[in-house]
């Protein structure tokens, strides 16, 4: 599976937010990079740069590369509704931010590694695909085994600060989790405007 495999604090600090989570270094250098450090000058940015820089955004918080976050784009066009908010909805309903958001992995990075490596199942049965679509009720549990296991009980207490999302129910003692329901765009507080995504894909 393609992903990206450069230097992250580079990138978080190109958009001025923690893409990739907290970072210390993120911190003590909040200006862009490059060999003019804090005193460098940026060009006025372009309609098209802004959009461009939204969807760059999304697609690295969520981990995508680009024909995969294209992909989101156009299955959100299909469906009925607002279409950033559908493509919202897509993000935050795959299996990887779910494994994410119930606590099994303190990172996106390593909820995609979890479901690759075949630690996480759905329905009963066993998903290696981080990309998979979870439908309501659908219920996602870590595989027993000593090595699943041992993994998401460290990753849960690693993440009891986060709380989790009110669209999903989490059984920490089965180590288990259901989507309930598909959450609202409110409640879904992107790192970046959809709208000029959307925008930027519709030219």
């Amino acid at each position: 599976m393609a992903r990206y495999t450069g230097p992250r604090v580079r990138v978080s600090r190109r958009f001025g937010i923690p893409i990739f989570g907290p970072s210390k270094y993120l911190e003590r250098r909040n200006y862009p990079p490059g060999v003019h450090g804090p005193k460098g000058s940026r060009r006025k940015t372009t309609e098209y740069g802004l959009g461009l820089l939204e969807k760059q955004k999304l697609r690295y918080y969520y981990g995508l590369m680009e024909k995969q976050f294209r992909n989101v784009y156009e299955k959100a066009l299909r469906r009925r509704g607002v279409t950033g908010e559908q493509m919202l909805q897509i993000l935050e309903t795959r299996l990887d931010s779910l494994v994410f958001g119930l606590g099994f992995a303190t990172t996106r990075a390593a909820a995609r590694q979890m479901v690759g490596h075949g630690h996480i199942k759905v329905n009963g049965r066993k998903v290696s695909v981080s990309s998979y679509a979870v439908k309501v009720n659908d219920v996602i549990e870590v595989k027993d085994s000593s090595v699943s296991r041992q993994l998401a009980t460290k990753n849960l207490e690693l993440s009891t600060a986060r709380a989790v999302p009110e669209w999903l129910t989490l059984n920490k003692d089965a180590f288990k989790g259901t989507l309930v329901r598909v959450p609202s765009r409110d409640e879904i507080h992107p790192i970046a405007n959809e709208q000029a995504v959307v925008e930027f894909y519709s030219r």
